[in-house]
């Protein structure tokens, strides 16, 4: 039983840090370099979209891990588990008020400064996902050390 916790938590963490990674270095750079508002409106909806599954994702990630540390303790899946908290805690106090109010703007209703609140985003969310690839990189190493 603990083996088939062990491969879907790494399945479910490895999956969450591959779209994070997948916004941070291929859709978002991507959808900057539309022409006109298409990116602004992109930005929106993938908020919109992401920011609907992504809370269910973090903490049924942080939840396996959770009970992983508890039943079959181990150092590194500890450390996995309080990086995933980081990241929860970082999202809800930093990215997600951003795009809570990004995902709702048109090029109409958007603020002058939207631009620069995308770029802050970006770059809090470049830390996060650090932080969470090293979370997921300790979890199959626990599986071998």
């Amino acid at each position: 039983m603990i083996t088939a916790l062990q491969v879907l938590t790494v399945v479910v963490v490895g999956v969450m840090v591959g779209v994070e990674l997948a916004v941070a270095v291929v859709l978002n750079p991507i959808l900057d370099n539309l022409p006109g508002d298409a990116g602004q409106l992109g930005r929106a909806h993938g908020g919109r979209m992401l920011g609907a599954a992504m809370p269910v994702w973090y903490i049924t990630s942080l939840v396996l891990v959770v009970i992983w540390a508890v039943t079959a303790w181990h150092r590194f899946v500890v450390i996995a588990g309080v990086l995933l908290i980081i990241s929860v805690i970082m999202s809800v106090l930093l990215l997600v008020p951003i795009n809570n109010r990004s995902k709702n703007w048109t090029p109409e209703t958007r603020p002058a400064d939207w631009k620069q609140q995308g770029a802050r985003w970006d770059r809090l969310h470049y830390v996060r996902v650090a932080i969470i690839v090293a979370a997921f990189a300790l979890l199959p190493a626990a599986l071998i050390g």
